[in-house]
Order: C-alpha cells, then sequence, then structure tokens
C-alpha cells in the first residue's frame, strides 16, 4: 500500500470515528457538562498515550526539534478548536452549528492555498463544493432555526478558521511523527479542559459530582472511553497521519463523511429520523468525496 492510498485510508477512518462519536456525546451530556466531558475525555487519553510512551509502543521523542511548529498545532486543535466550537454550538441552533462547521473544507483549502501555496486541483474544488452542499441539505433537513447569537457566529467562525490552520500548521511540521503531534495535542488538552472543567465545578458547588461521573453515570463513562481512545488517541493519529501524507486540500475533503456517519448511526442506534432528504444529503456528500479524490485514488 502506497502513502496516498494509506493517507485516504486514514482519513477515512478518522472521519467515521468523529461521526460515531456523536451518539456518545448526546447520551454522556444529558447529564454531564461538555467541559466535563472534554476534561476526562482527554485525561484519560494523555494517561493511556503516556503508558504506551513509556513501554516503547509508541515512539515520542522531543529532543533537538524546534517546539514552535509544535505549540501552532496544539494551539488551534485541541485549545481554540475546541472551546469555541463548545462556545459557537452552545450559543446557537443545531442547524446553524452545522452549517457552519461544514465550511471547515473550504476554509481548509483557503489556508493552504495561501500559506502552503499548494493550489487545489479543479476535481477537489468541485469535490468538496459538493461534500458542502450535501451537508447543508442533511442539516437543513432537520430544519432550519436562527438564533441570531453573534456570540455564536463569530465563535463558529473561529472554529473553522482554526481548524483550518491546524491542519496546514501539521503539514508544516514535518521534524514531527505523527505520534508525537498526538501526544502533544492530548497534552494541552488534558490541561486545559481540565483545568476549565475543575473550574466549572468549583463555581457551581459540584466538584465531588465531577471525580465520581465516570462511576455513577455508565453513558458518561462509555463517552470518555470512545472519545478518550477513539477520538482523542486514535482519530486524532489517523487525521495527523492522512495530512502528512496526502496533504491538507485532500483530507479536507473527507470531512463530510463524518455527517453521514452520525446520521446513520443515530437513525440505527438511536433511533432518530431519516428522511429521504438527508438519504438523498449523504449521497451527494459520498458523491463529493469521490469527486475530491477519484483521480488520485486511481493513480495510487
Amino acid at each position: 500500500m502506497n502513502s496516498g492510498l494509506i493517507g485516504s485510508l486514514c482519513a477515512l477512518g478518522c472521519e467515521t470515528l468523529y461521526g460515531l462519536s456523536y451518539i456518545f456525546t448526546k447520551q454522556a451530556t444529558e447529564n454531564a457538562s461538555e467541559l466535563a466531558l472534554l476534561g476526562w475525555r482527554f485525561l484519560i487519553a494523555v494517561i493511556v498515550m503516556s503508558i504506551c510512551a513509556a513501554a516503547g509502543i509508541v515512539k515520542v521523542n522531543y529532543r533537538g526539534k524546534s517546539l514552535k511548529q509544535l505549540f501552532a498545532i496544539v494551539l488551534f486543535n485541541p485549545c481554540i478548536y475546541f472551546i469555541a466550537e463548545t462556545l459557537g454550538i452552545s450559543h446557537t441552533t443545531a442547524s446553524e452549528s452545522g452549517v457552519f462547521l461544514a465550511c471547515i473544507p473550504i476554509a481548509s483549502l483557503i489556508a493552504s492555498t495561501l500559506i502552503l501555496r499548494k493550489a487545489p486541483s479543479k476535481a477537489q474544488i468541485i469535490g468538496i463544493v459538493i461534500t458542502l452542499m450535501g451537508v447543508i441539505m442533511t442539516v437543513l433537513a432537520i430544519g432550519m432555526s436562527t438564533s441570531l447569537s453573534i456570540t455564536g457566529y463569530i465563535a463558529l467562525l473561529i472554529a473553522v478558521i482554526s481548524y483550518a490552520l491546524y491542519s496546514v500548521s501539521v503539514e508544516k511540521a514535518s521534524a514531527f511523527t505523527e505520534a508525537e503531534i498526538t501526544y502533544a495535542m492530548l497534552i494541552s488538552g488534558a490541561v486545559l479542559f481540565s483545568i476549565s472543567a475543575i473550574s466549572e465545578a468549583v463555581l457551581n458547588d459540584n466538584f465531588s459530582e465531577l471525580i465520581q461521573l465516570p462511576f455513577t453515570d455508565s453513558n458518561f463513562l462509555s463517552a470518555i472511553i470512545y472519545q478518550g481512545l477513539g477520538c482523542s488517541i486514535l482519530a486524532f493519529f489517523l487525521s495527523n497521519a492522512a495530512i502528512s501524507r496526502i496533504g491538507v486540500n485532500r483530507t479536507s475533503s473527507f470531512i463530510g463523511v463524518a455527517t453521514v456517519v452520525s446520521i446513520i448511526a443515530g437513525a440505527l442506534i438511536l433511533k432518530e429520523s431519516f428522511s429521504i432528504y438527508q438519504m438523498i444529503g449523504a449521497g451527494i456528500i459520498i458523491a463529493g468525496v469521490y469527486v475530491a479524490n477519484m483521480r488520485k485514488l486511481a493513480s495510487d
């Protein structure tokens, strides 16, 4: 298997994992805050990753390497991205946040063109536009409602921009391996969101509840295990591996897959409605991903 095919499979696997996380997030946040979920998620992830590194399962070595590029990566994702996304989603409707976040591939293409000087091919542009249309159609099929929240819109815009800058930062950080980038992301996330979750709990006078959550709520425990191991360790690793192998432009074209997976998982597991418009939107998303990658996959 060559690098291009491996990168494509990594991107596909990453978005599949993100899509499935929707189920765990929805169930876990019924009795817990987003910050509690993020804090526990990254804490578990960094503990597991540290054990793997200590055991030699994962090779991590930062000696002799400039940490400036690494700092840029962790600043944009998870720090800025997760804060902005959480704030944006909490201040806007589901349809609004879905449309905003669907613009990440477009922002990534622009960032790649301006910063990396790597212009996307016509097929990539057409494919990503098709995918964007599919995501928007799928989101609007649920029903469009507006919050008119300037705070929410600005936060979501920051989330989109920060994810795009994270993507180009990973492609520029050629001195670091996928494992080293992933470990740095996990450490920064664990520090930031653990402190945030503890601060929130102290202010709300429920610190003991925060500590006991994994032991008293099975849905919360399942969520932090899946998101800690699946979304934080494995998905971060796959995302970084995809970007380093096939670049920002091709990797970003797979982002819509998460929407398709989340819709199907919601319908099959949570028994949510699955309308004909959502089905058409999912088909359009898959078609867009294919168009953006068909020539490269054929050559791979």
